[in-house]
């Protein structure tokens, strides 16, 4: 038996006393680049409760992936830095943590499924191996109990012939189960928290819709938090709670799902809905959202939107809107509305 570091000198709590598990405040990360300092996320703030799922959507660049690097504490840096807020997890803020205590966070507290698991995952060792690395950091298990691990995760994650599979190389396996790899691999050490970061979009649709129920059965079977990054919101209809809309380093508008769909209110995610198709709708015009998402290096002064903003007017050129709040609890930033008094 090893003796490996704990979290325990963490101090974490459970939960607060409104059950959030992850409250993300006010959160800054920039990169300085030779052109300038890109705006990648920009005063963010959202929270997670104990077993929900929140779906953070928006265009490439928008910021969503360095939000998810931000808390895992894996921005690049140089040229990355994040300059405000608070990551707060279970009690504590993981951005006065040291290296050390993020290192032991990652992975056995909060745990990150990447988008493409050829890039993820090392090519010269066997899945079971790499499977198995985090059980060796972050557990007190013995190898054989560590192998014994891995092969039950893999058949947990509806691997066929694990105990085969489990000396195998990723080169070996089809897209779709080496994505049931990068599952295994983030639920071995038991996390509360799951990020997956675009986690089908090298799948074909019929895998895809099979990893989504996945991680959907794993979360409920874990009782797991999560995190689900996706470009589509047609991926999230079904998979999370409630939903923040990520453009251009900002949150413009949050809510529950059902409100998403049911009621957009800004701009951009009206633009979003109208260009998903809708299966058998065939008189449904899709309408592609016109313009470019700005330079994060050259922002506008007013709001980021607006110059592909079917209703922008004057005042929308001023300053950036307030994420303001209704009586319902649906968030949106945008001059149209007004918050609750």
């Amino acid at each position: 038996m090893q003796n490996k570091p704990s979290t325990k000198g963490n101090d974490f709590t459970e939960v607060d006393e409104n059950g959030v598990l992850l409250d993300v405040r006010n959160l800054k990360t920039y990169f300085f680049v030779e052109e300038g300092v890109v705006k990648a996320v920009n005063d963010v703030s959202f929270s997670v409760k104990r077993g929900g799922t929140l779906g953070i959507v928006g265009e490439s660049g928008c910021g969503k992936s360095v939000t998810s690097l931000a808390i895992m504490g894996l921005v690049a840096t140089p040229p990355g830095k994040i300059l405000g807020g608070e990551i707060l997890y279970r009690g504590r803020d993981l951005l006065s943590l040291s290296g050390e205590e993020r290192a032991r966070v990652r992975g056995k507290e909060i745990a990150m499924i990447f988008q493409e698991p050829m890039t993820a995952l090392n090519p010269v060792f066997t899945v079971g191996w790499q499977i198995g690395e985090g059980l060796a950091i972050h557990t007190n298990l013995d190898r054989k109990a560590r192998r014994e691990k891995v092969v039950q995760m893999l058949d947990v994650v509806g691997i066929p012939e694990p105990a085969k599979r489990a000396e195998q190389y990723p080169h070996e396996l089809s897209g779709g189960m080496r994505q049931r790899v990068m599952i295994a691999m983030a639920l071995a050490c038991d996390p509360k928290l799951i990020i997956a970061d675009e986690p089908t979009t090298a799948l074909d649709v019929t895998i895809q819709a099979q990893i989504l129920e996945l991680m959907k059965d794993m979360q409920q079977r874990y009782h797991m938090s999560m995190i689900l990054i996706t470009h589509d919101l047609s991926v999230i209809a079904e998979t999370v709670d409630e939903v923040a809309v990520m453009y251009a380093g900002v949150i413009v508008e949050r809510c529950d799902v059902r409100r998403i769909f049911s009621n957009p209110l800004h701009p951009y995610t009206q633009g979003l809905l109208d260009s998903i198709p809708v299966l058998g709708n065939t008189e449904k015009k899709l309408h592609a959202i016109k313009g470019r998402v700005p330079n994060l290096i050259n922002l506008p002064k007013g709001c980021f939107f607006a110059n592909r903003c079917p209703q922008v007017s004057p005042q929308c050129l001023e300053r950036l809107p307030d994420l303001v709040e209704n009586e319902a609890g649906h968030q949106v930033r945008c001059v149209l509305y007004k918050g609750k008094s």
